[in-house]
């Protein structure tokens, strides 16, 4: 499991990285400390452990559904942002798949949550070597 702790640390080393004005800094750093007075770290921190024992899993499914399931959705925005654009160049009905509201928050859930678990679970590990 991540502690909070961890997160927190982990949060304002990125928040020192992406903020370099002090003030917009301060801000970044309370916003990240009202989240965690409210509880909200409590829910990260249990959605990043749920997806490090999934990658962890023994089980090839259960380790790989999630990453198979955001190939698929960048897939349909790969078609529909790179090649359906290049092909109704040439042909009127090529192929636009239709992705629903609903999905591309999923994406933006999913792709968060796998950026945000796999990032802690490497800061973690260099934290444990240390």
């Amino acid at each position: 499991m991540i502690p909070v702790g961890e997160i927190l640390s982990f949060g304002s080393t990125i928040i020192s990285k992406i903020f370099p004005d002090p003030l917009e800094r301060a801000k970044a750093q309370a916003a990240l400390l009202e989240l965690e007075q409210q509880g909200k770290l409590k829910e990260l921190e249990s959605a990043m452990n749920v997806i490090v024992s999934e990658a962890k899993s023994e089980h090839w499914i259960v380790a790989a559904w999630r990453p198979i399931t955001m190939l698929i959705f960048a897939g349909i925005v790969a078609n529909n942002y790179i090649i359906y654009p290049y092909l109704s160049l040439f042909w009127s009905e090529a192929p636009k798949l239709i992705l629903p509201p609903d999905l591309w928050d999923l994406l933006k859930i999913g792709l968060g949550g796998y950026i945000v678990g796999r990032s802690s679970e490497k800061v973690v590990k260099t934290i444990k070597d240390r």
